[in-house]
C-alpha cells in the first residue's frame, strides 16, 4: 500500500519561480514606464526596496490586517513614497500591469515537469496557495502545469491563509482526502511545513535557503529534484 495517495504542493517558490518571474516583470515595468526619470533610483535599489515592502504587506495580508486590494496597490504606493513620489495614478498603473503580466511568466524551478510527470500516474495532486485565485489559476494554465493537478485551493477561496490549519482542513475536504494519506510539499517553513504539521499532515520540506523549521519536518530535501528519492517506493 502506498504511504500517501494525495500530494499537496505549494505553488510560488516551490514550482513557479516567483523570484525570477517577479524580477523580470518589475524590470520590464521599470524601463517601460521610464521610472528613473520620475526620481526612482537605479533598478537594483528600487527592487530591493519594493521586495522588503512587499514582504511586509504580505505578512499583514496573511494576518488579515489588510485587504488584497490594499496589498496590490499599497506595495507600489509605499515604494514610490520612499523617493518622494506621491503619484497614486502611477502606483495604480504599476499594480495593474504587474498583475496582468507577472502570471504570464513561465519560469519554473528546476525539475518541475520531470517530477510532476513521474508522480502524476501514482498520486492525486493538488495546489494549496496563499496567492489570489485569479492569478494563481492563470499561472498554472499558462505554464501548462494545470494538467497535473486535480484541485486548486487558494486562501481567497478558503477564507484563511497558510499556516492556519483551517486552510489545510478545507483543502482535504475539497480534495476528498484524509490527512493520514496526504503529504504537503513546500518551501516555506512556517506557511507550508508548520501549517501542515498543525493540521496533522505529513510534510516534505524543500529547504532551498537553509531556513530552519519550528519542528523537524517528516522529510527534508534541498531541491524539488530530490523528491523522487523520497517517494521512490511508490513509483513502481
Amino acid at each position: 500500500m502506498k504511504p500517501f495517495t494525495h500530494l499537496f504542493f505549494d505553488l510560488d517558490g516551490t514550482l513557479w519561480d516567483f523570484e525570477r518571474n517577479s524580477t523580470e516583470t518589475l524590470y520590464e515595468l521599470y524601463h517601460e514606464l521610464d521610472l528613473q526619470t520620475t526620481g526612482v533610483p537605479e533598478f537594483t535599489i528600487f527592487f530591493s526596496d519594493y521586495h522588503l515592502i512587499n514582504e511586509n504587506l504580505w505578512t499583514a495580508y496573511k494576518r488579515h490586517e489588510i485587504t488584497k486590494e490594499l496589498l496590490s496597490i499599497g506595495r507600489f504606493v509605499q515604494t514610490l513614497a520612499l523617493y518622494g513620489i506621491n503619484d497614486e495614478n502611477l502606483a495604480m498603473r504599476m499594480s495593474r500591469l504587474y498583475i496582468e503580466r507577472s502570471p504570464s511568466k513561465t519560469n519554473l524551478l528546476p525539475c518541475v515537469n520531470e517530477v510532476l510527470e513521474a508522480l502524476k500516474p501514482h498520486y492525486r495532486m493538488h495546489i494549496i496557495t496563499n496567492g489570489f485565485s485569479e492569478i494563481q489559476s492563470r499561472k498554472l494554465r499558462i505554464c501548462g502545469l494545470d494538467r497535473y493537478f486535480d484541485t486548486l485551493i487558494t486562501s481567497d477561496e478558503a477564507g484563511v491563509n497558510k499556516p492556519n490549519p483551517a486552510i489545510f482542513d478545507y483543502a482535504l475536504k475539497k480534495a476528498g482526502a484524509d490527512a493520514a494519506e496526504s503529504l504537503m510539499i513546500g518551501d516555506e517553513p512556517e506557511a507550508d511545513i508548520e501549517g501542515a504539521r498543525l493540521a496533522g499532515i505529513a510534510q516534505l520540506y524543500i529547504n532551498l535557503n537553509d531556513k530552519p523549521t519550528i519542528q523537524p519536518p517528516t522529510f527534508e530535501v534541498k531541491s524539488l529534484c530530490e523528491t523522487l528519492k523520497i517517494l521512490s517506493t511508490s513509483l513502481s
